[in-house]
């Protein structure tokens, strides 16, 4: 205890009273007190461009002996940043005593002390500093603490990756090192260093510990499956071997070092055994993990997986669905998608009887945005449907049930579905008929209601299915003609000013009968209070709640939905003219055409009446009218109005269908070919071929590490280049560039400062300012720059929605004079909104949806000299990044007119829609372009694109070239 205090004070306690050496110790704290900020003070100094050459000696003589655990630190760092070499590029003589402090520190008792000096001779460069400090470095190897030892083997590695002279036998030095050792962070530390120092020794030593490792700690677990990522591609590297120990390590407790395993295992073998079990460690981490983001990462991985290895993974399609009781729709929805890519004829059974069970528990149960789940679920089971014909019996009454859905997205897939089995499974039709005349009068959404009567119309194919229907839409219609059930309803008892003035004309007509004012009844508010209800007021009452208990169809056309009465009509029709084909007499058939007639020009009356809030259109007035005059002058089947009716729209559904099959044939034998890889493939060298054609033939590590460094697939090292964006100009006293890095949700920039000046600039500070949904997340510094010097300055800016954000700001600095300031102004760095935004797919009915959605819209008018509709519409894609959601069927042949939908999807979720509408005239082509997004921001930005872009693509080839 004695030679501790005598080692902190430099006073013997035996020679000197308590209270000396208490306010000797004071005095030493107070001291280094003042060190430390004077040390902060000149790092700060020294980190933003002075040299201080004078301070050097002082720091030496008054710092260097401090015993200071925190002055040592900050020591430690100004010998990291402090110039060691003269101009000539030789070593400075006060290096000297630096070396020997060194030295000293390195055989100190304190082991922070020698740990933290270890781990500054990882960053020195210089061979003389690092010459005489060998032998105790190598020394600190037998230290007790591991804590130096392990920074002593991190200091060798240095050493000898740095000056491989210093220590030429660093390789068996830390083999014989390591089977001593029993500490695990000193293992892998010594296991890392002798993997990048020579590999076939840390492989001798592996193999002296191989049934070891499944009980390895998880830091040196994980750096075994590094070394044998990387020595697995030597030729004669024991695989087998090496996929027995990674086998052993999909059961360890470490959760990513299951993970490194089971990515590391399918690039040893593509044996079907090894992959199932590496995609079932995927699916164990993605059920006992609780983050999201990690589920999400873990399913990309088993969809890779289930693309490169057609087929294997079949058998653990179930085990996949167990990840849907996860909370999270975003999990829920991509391992749907998964699942339904891995159906088969053996499992599609087991399939849709989770799926069934998934969809009862959505009414029962409440979920995280249960009616898009509902929708995923309607969807999946539909999908399942449509492929294996066997399970569509199973699932249409099951999915029925889902017509009266109060979400009109879900409700309207089932009747999509219900539609596409119709057609193609005729021994179904009679069932699910039936059952849509049970749950009929349940529907609430005028688009289900269409797609109903629709199916009515074409495959109620015998007369008692036509008598039940035309009975429950008369139910579901109510009381026909509408306009005079409507009006009745509508009217209200005459106001007292006109009782009076009835009464005081005509006396006659005064008594007891004609001015009711005694039917009156006593009621209790909700407050308490009592109030006198009259009969007028009741039976006003009575008609409001008449008015709410309307029938559905009835309000939906009523209320001015006038498209579903022309559906109503042309179902009608269609079974009035089927209905004496099927042997019925003369009388019911002249019954069900008078009142399919009445219906008709019930909806027409009502609709040129003032009683809905809209008039009808003329479209549906004459295709009303259509079907009246054909079903007053028409025969059954007779005449080409009567065969239309009844022919030719299930004709054009069955195309449809057979149009949508074949297109998904075609996309399934497209990503099998794109899968598949031949002999003579071009082998990729990095350096040599752009991201594009790199991403083909690399390793799956060295693709997780470009993804990670932000470099994007369709650009290659020279195109970077196009990103350096100037400042300022050639003539300014500072000149500076910036290359501009957009990464998901950062924007780098990378200045370049350079002082043209023959003066020394002090305290230059660049100031920035953002437009849009950009935050600059940090100020950079002030700094020095020396004459003719340069200077890299980083700015990180963070990005939160798609808009085209302005980056604006100025450099200032210090004159001569103590009140002198100059500014430099930049120019402006404009972030494209193209960074953000990628082409995606989406369904037509999602595309209709989100349409009446939106509700801001930009309408921009086409002005563009490209002659050519659709190279106009290709340019304009390229120009956007939105993919094309009409078919290409539809855009095939020549005409005068062209119409598309475009869609894509930003980083950050958002929708972007576009209707393009073309009309050409001669060589000049008109029309205009709507955008519909969510936020007006990405509307606005999405516009201006188009309208900037609106030239030939030959004249941006030249101005790009």
């Amino acid at each position: 205890m004695t030679a501790r205090i005598e080692s902190v004070t430099g006073l013997d306690p035996l020679k000197h009273p308590p209270s000396k050496l208490v306010r000797h110790g004071a005095s030493l704290r107070r001291r280094d007190d003042q060190k430390i900020e004077t040390m902060k003070k000149i790092l700060a100094m020294m980190l933003n461009g002075e040299s201080l050459p004078g301070v050097l000696m002082h720091i030496m003589r008054f710092v260097t002996p401090s015993k200071n655990k925190q002055l040592k630190k900050l020591l430690l760092v100004y010998w990291e940043i402090v110039p060691k070499t003269d101009q000539n590029g030789k070593l400075k003589q006060e290096m000297i005593l630096v070396c020997n402090a060194l030295r000293n520190d390195l055989i100190h008792p304190n082991e922070f002390v020698r740990g933290m000096t270890l781990r500054f001779l990882c960053k020195v460069k210089e061979a003389e500093l690092l010459e005489p400090l060998v032998p105790s470095v190598r020394a600190c190897l037998e230290h007790r603490y591991p804590y130096v030892r392990r920074n002593a083997i991190l200091a060798i590695f240095a050493m000898h990756r740095t000056h491989d002279f210093l220590i030429p036998d660093a390789a068996e030095l830390i083999a014989n090192y390591l089977p001593n050792e029993s500490d695990a962070g000193c293992r892998r530390a010594g296991f890392l260093a002798l993997m990048n120092t020579d590999a076939s020794k840390a492989l001798q030593w592996l193999q002296t510990v191989w049934q070891q490792i499944p009980i390895f700690d998880e830091n040196l677990q994980l750096a075994v499956i590094e070394f044998v990522r990387k020595d697995c591609r030597t030729p004669g590297a024991d695989k087998g071997k090496y996929i027995q120990a990674i086998l052993n390590l999909l059961t360890a407790q470490s959760a990513a070092v299951k993970y490194e395993a089971a990515g590391t295992l399918v690039t040893l073998t593509s044996h079907a055994s090894a992959v199932k079990a590496a995609a079932s460690c995927y699916i164990d981490l993605a059920l006992r993990e609780a983050d999201n983001n990690v589920k999400l990462i873990v399913l990309d991985r088993i969809s890779e997986l289930r693309q490169r290895y057609d087929n294997v993974l079949d058998e653990l399609v179930m085990d996949i669905l167990r990840v849907l009781g996860s909370p999270d729709i975003e999990v829920r929805r991509k391992c749907i998608r998964i699942a339904m890519e891995m159906v088969s004829t053996r499992n599609v059974d087991e399939v849709v009887q989770i799926l069934k069970k998934e969809l009862i528990k959505t009414h029962d149960q409440e979920y995280e945005k249960n009616n898009e789940y509902r929708q995923l679920l309607i969807q999946a089971i539909h999908s399942c449907a449509i492929k294996f014909h066997e399970v569509a019996a199973n699932v249409v009454h099951v999915l029925m049930e889902f017509l009266a859905d109060s979400s009109n997205t879900s409700a309207v897939d089932v009747v999509a579905f219900v539609r596409e089995v119709m057609e193609k499974y005729p021994n179904l039709r009679k069932s699910i008929v039936e059952r849509l005349l049970q749950t009929f009068a349940d529907i609430k959404a005028g688009r289900v209601f269409r797609g109903a009567l629709w199916i009515l119309g074409e495959y109620a194919l015998d007369a008692t299915s036509i008598d039940e229907s035309f009975k429950v839409i008369r139910g579901t219609l109510g009381e026909v003609p509408l306009l005079a059930a409507e009006q009745v309803g509508e009217e209200k008892p005459p106001a007292n000013d006109d009782r009076e003035r009835r009464s005081t004309a005509s006396p006659t007509l005064a008594s007891p009968v004609a001015q009711p004012t005694a039917s009156s009844a006593r009621r209790i508010l909700a407050d308490g209070t009592y109030a006198t209800e009259s009969a007028f007021s009741s039976s006003a009452k009575t008609g409001r709640e008449d008015k709410k208990s309307k029938p559905p169809l009835r309000t939906l056309i009523v209320n001015g939905d006038y498209f579903l009465g022309s559906v109503l009509a042309t179902t009608l029709t269609k079974m009035v003219l089927r209905y004496p084909s099927l042997g019925a007499d003369r009388w019911k058939e002249n019954a069900l055409r008078a009142e399919a007639m009445l219906i008709m020009t019930s909806i027409v009356r009502i609709g040129r009446s003032d009683v809905p809030p809209a008039p009808i259109d003329e479209d549906s007035i004459d295709r009303i009218l259509l079907c009246l005059r054909t079903l007053s002058t028409q025969r059954p089947n007779d005449g080409e109005i009567g065969g239309y009716f009844l022919r030719e729209g299930r004709k054009a559904f069955g195309m449809l269908v057979e149009a949508d099959a074949k297109k998904q044939q075609e996309k399934k034998s497209k990503e099998k070919k794109a899968n598949n890889s031949e002999v003579d493939d071009v082998i990729a060298f990095r350096l040599l071929k752009s991201k594009k054609g790199l991403s083909e033939g690399a390793g799956e590590y060295d693709l997780d590490l470009t993804k990670a460094t932000g470099l994007s697939e369709r650009d290659d090292y020279i195109s970077r280049l196009s990103r350096v964006v100037q400042l300022t100009g050639f003539s300014d006293p500072v000149y500076a560039e910036a290359y501009v890095n957009v990464h998901q949700y950062d924007i780098l920039l990378d200045i370049l400062i350079v002082n043209q000046t023959t003066e020394t600039l002090q305290n230059l500070t660049l100031e920035f300012s953002t437009l849009g949904d950009l935050k600059l997340v940090e100020r950079p510094s002030p700094y020095t720059v020396p004459p003719r010097g340069f200077h890299s300055i980083k700015a990180n800016i963070k990005v939160s929605s798609t808009e085209t954000g302005v980056i604006f700001g100025n450099i200032v600095y210090d004159g001569p004079g103590a009140l002198d300031t100059t500014c430099v102004i930049l120019n402006d760095i404009h972030i494209d909104i193209m960074d953000y935004i990628n082409p995606a797919k989406c369904s037509e009915m999602q595309f209709r949806s989100m349409w009446t959605e939106f509700e801001w819209e930009n309408k921009v008018n086409v002005n563009t000299n490209i002659t050519d509709l659709k190279e106009y519409l290709s340019h304009i894609m390229r120009s956007t990044n939105m993919a094309c959601l009409t078919p290409d069927h539809a855009l095939s042949g020549e005409c005068g007119f062209l119409a598309a939908n475009l869609y894509a999807k930003s980083i950050f979720g958002e929708d972007a829609l576009a209707n393009i509408c073309l009309e050409k005239h001669g060589e000049h082509i008109t029309g205009h372009i709507r955008i519909r997004s969510k936020t007006q921001g990405m509307a606005l930005s999405l516009g201006d694109k188009i309208t900037l872009s609106q030239k030939t693509p030959q004249k941006e080839g030249i101005a790009s070239a």
